[in-house]
């Protein structure tokens, strides 16, 4: 019977000692005793509230557990994927936070159903796998290293899809075959009405358009690593308890910097593209650009009261008629350039807006997608064909007839350098040339250019777009695409924590937008109401100053 109590005694006084280490090793005696004293130092009077926020910070930090991929739907009902990120918290797994990036397979965005799906399965798959298996354990708030990985996985994949379409490519064609260089189809040379003189053929002939640049490819399942790295950020911020602006805003600076600005809301007032009712194709976008120094709240209400006058003006006239478009504006029918503008002219005189002062504007025009290379010529409108020097022509007499226009958005395809070059020469002095960069990030800088669209798409990390930013600082204007995801308000974060000058949000319509410009106006009320937020410089034409150029 003593033997037996001995043994007891002897398993107790290893398990006490055992005990005692583990609390030694991690110091629980020094910061309960820690603990209690500040406990009664402050007295609060949430006492076990006092002590678990004490403990927490005492945590280790979380470490990725997992990463699930899965298929939601866009702003436009449209297959996408989301990435979800986990963590060990507290000794528990816990969802962190989730992200959404639009995929695109190139400007239009024209991708098949099939091809979607096929699309998002693939990023699901790499989500819930690899990318998987490469994360975990990794820190959240390590996104330069995560960013790191995600582009590496990215490039692999990339290298196996080109190394499978070359091989593909040297089966099908036979030993003797030369080797296709892909083009775009040389426009036919069109013969001059006057050139024709009793019989004669004419000797010279128009000059014929640069090929197409062949499109960036993009490889299924690449929105994934956008997804991801998103999603990383956001779990980095919250992890450290700060809003996400503030979090990339650190990323990019090293440090929180002293003061914030908000980025000018840039809001789409109407549509009269390729896929607005009437003849016009030419101005994808008419773009308000508000004057500086006013508040976010103050930009949308200004903005409704022209819409609305806009409107009115509109229901008056049976003659044009008007469709909602993908950016959440009116997608009207007119027949020539002026028209848009001659419209919303006639409705800030009516809304005691001084147009040119208070606002001016920007047109998107998306010329890429109006060449017709069978001619050779851009199609601005049913019918209406011009080339590009004719087209820089066109472009100069509105600017000249419509002084508030200050910025044109691709008003020319990438290919015809010369021309932006002597459109630049022409009308820069009062209006700035802007180019997407989102799918030709890597291209050569075209001559005039003052400022650049990006977007947060496909491959695009986090650090991507620090790098990218910085690089042309105050030259970058942040846009949206059609197909955003319905409730992500993150664009509006990222745009404040880069540090821009511009933000492209659409138009004042649909809940995908809205939420971006209410997080807008609630980044800037936090920002005042903590005295950190940085006056707004005027911006008078040109959009981007020359030394923005230059640093381009």
């Amino acid at each position: 019977m003593s033997d037996r109590v001995s043994e007891e005694e002897q398993d107790l006084h290893h398990m006490k000692s055992a005990a005692a280490e583990f609390y030694r090793l991690n110091r629980v005696p020094q910061e309960l005793e820690r603990a209690l004293n500040q406990l009664f130092a402050h007295r609060p009077e949430d006492v076990y509230g006092y002590l678990a926020d004490y403990f927490k910070n005492l945590c280790a930090a979380p470490r990725i557990s997992r990463l699930r991929g899965r298929e939601v739907y866009d702003a436009r009902g449209q297959l996408s994927i989301e990435a979800e990120v986990l963590c060990i918290v507290c000794n528990k797994e816990k969802s962190m936070s989730s992200a959404a990036v639009s995929s695109l397979s190139g400007p239009k965005e024209a991708l098949l159903d099939q091809e979607r799906a096929a699309d998002v399965k693939t990023a699901a798959q790499w989500i819930n796998e690899p990318l998987n298996n490469m994360l975990k354990g990794q820190s959240p708030c390590e996104q330069s290293e995560v960013d790191h990985i995600l582009s590496n996985f990215f490039m692999a994949r990339y290298l196996e899809d080109k190394d499978i379409r070359n091989k593909e490519k040297e089966e099908l064609r036979s030993p003797s075959e030369p080797e296709l260089v892909p083009s775009s189809p040389l426009p036919a040379q069109t013969k001059d009405k006057k050139s024709f003189d009793k019989g004669k053929k004419s000797t010279t002939a128009e000059k014929q358009v640069p090929p197409a640049e062949p499109p960036e490819a993009v490889l299924p399942g690449s929105s994934a690593i956008g997804s991801v790295s998103l999603a990383v950020a956001k779990t980095g911020a919250q992890t450290q308890g700060v809003p996400l602006y503030r979090y990339i805003a650190a990323l990019k600076n090293g440090e929180d910097p002293p003061q914030f600005h908000i980025p000018v809301p840039l809001i789409t007032l109407l549509s009269c593209g390729k896929t607005s009712p009437g003849k016009l194709s030419l101005l994808e976008e008419v773009i308000l650009i508000p004057r500086a120094g006013l508040q976010v709240k103050q930009i949308i209400t200004m903005t409704l009261e022209l819409q609305k006058e806009m409107m009115r003006i509109m229901n008056t006239s049976t003659k044009h008629g008007a469709v909602l478009s993908d950016s959440g504006v009116l997608a009207v029918s007119y027949e020539r350039p002026e028209q848009p503008l001659d419209l919303i002219t006639e409705a800030c005189t009516g809304a005691g807006l001084a147009l040119g002062t208070e606002i001016h504007l920007a047109l998107n025009c998306a010329a890429s997608e109006l060449m017709d290379y069978t001619k050779g010529k851009y199609e601005v409108a049913a019918g209406v064909l011009k080339t590009p020097d004719e087209l820089v022509d066109m472009y100069q007499t509105l600017v000249s007839k419509h002084p508030a226009v200050v910025a044109l958005i691709d008003p020319l395809r990438r290919e015809d350098r010369e021309q932006w070059e002597k459109l630049s020469n022409v009308i820069g002095d009062s209006c700035s040339l802007l180019s997407d960069i989102s799918y030709k990030s890597k291209a050569p800088p075209l001559p005039g250019v003052r400022g650049h669209i990006l977007k947060l798409t496909q491959e695009t990390t986090v650090s991507d777009l620090i790098c990218i930013t910085s690089k042309q600082q105050g030259s970058v204007v942040m846009g949206t695409t059609c197909s955003e995801p319905c409730s992500g308000d993150s664009f509006s974060d990222i745009a404040v924590g880069l540090g821009l000058d511009f933000v492209k949000l659409g138009g004042l319509s649909g809940a995908e937008r809205m939420t971006k410009y209410n997080r807008l106006i609630s980044i800037e009320e936090e920002l005042s109401q903590q005295g950190i937020l940085a006056s707004k410089e005027q911006h008078p034409p040109p959009l981007f100053s020359e030394k923005a150029q230059q640093q381009c």
